[in-house]
């Protein structure tokens, strides 16, 4: 058994630990869905609520990965629309977050995922002038992410759909991402800490011992991201998308 500030780990809870800092690393430098498993394991390890405060400053820390090396790639166009909305999100997931069952939470938004994976899809065919490319679609989406990503650190396959659905090169989609995902998560952090209390002293310094393995995830994230051609990186964030919209129903 490990005592470790505050906290009693077997080392086989550590070592997964470890590994969902691993997985966050690679999916914030672009192997997204990566991150599917981290959620579940966390919750498995710490509970539901103070597993999303534990993985918030994880988050954080790939996301200065993710941005410090894909930073020159975003496109702050899209950007500029998502904040806002995204900034509501994250307060009505607050408010909402201390009343919504987890397992309902987790199923409408893997029903919503699904149908607009399914719309996406049709759009893949369609021509250059379908693309949703409003105002209102990046307030919807924004909105979206905002509330899923304080609720559950689900946003990721939110974001996708709508980075997607722009039609975005490789590198673009995911330092466009990044750099939202950093301005987000750091937003989040006093609601995680003054009205949650799920980030402590003590839940900072067990974040910073996974420090050495989020920065090997976010090495191999870019070392397979590379090898990866853009034709088939597209589908492999749809396939992945799915995949844990799939994994939020188990």
């Amino acid at each position: 058994m490990l005592e470790l500030f505050g906290y009693s780990l077997t080392y086989a809870t550590f070592a997964m630990l470890l590994l969902v800092a691993f997985f966050i690393g690679m999916a914030k430098t672009g192997v997204h869905g990566s991150s599917m498993f981290a959620v579940p394991l966390l919750a498995i390890i710490f509970g539901g609520k103070m597993s999303a405060g534990l993985m918030l400053p994880m988050l954080i820390m790939a996301d200065l990965f993710a941005v410090k090396y894909y930073h020159r790639h975003a496109n702050w166009s899209y950007l500029l629309k998502l904040f806002p909305s995204a900034a509501i999100g994250v307060l009505i997931g607050t408010y909402l977050g201390q009343m919504i069952d987890d397992e309902v939470f987790r199923n409408v938004m893997s029903v919503i995922i699904f149908v607009s994976l399914a719309i996406m899809l049709w759009m893949e065919k369609a021509n250059k002038d379908t693309i949703p490319d409003y105002l209102w679609f990046a307030i919807l989406m924004g909105t979206l992410g905002g509330i899923t990503t304080m609720i559950g650190n689900l946003a990721g396959s939110v974001m996708a759909l709508y980075l997607l659905s722009m039609r975005l090169p490789k590198n673009v989609y995911i330092g466009t991402a990044a750099w939202f995902f950093l301005a987000i998560n750091l937003f989040k952090v006093p609601f995680h800490i003054f009205s949650w209390h799920s980030i402590s002293l003590n839940s900072f310094y067990l974040n910073l011992l996974c420090l050495p393995a989020i920065a090997l995830g976010a090495w191999a994230g870019i070392w397979v991201v590379k090898r990866i051609p853009e034709k088939y990186y597209r589908w492999l964030v749809i396939s992945m998308t799915a995949l844990a919209a799939g994994f939020m129903l188990i």
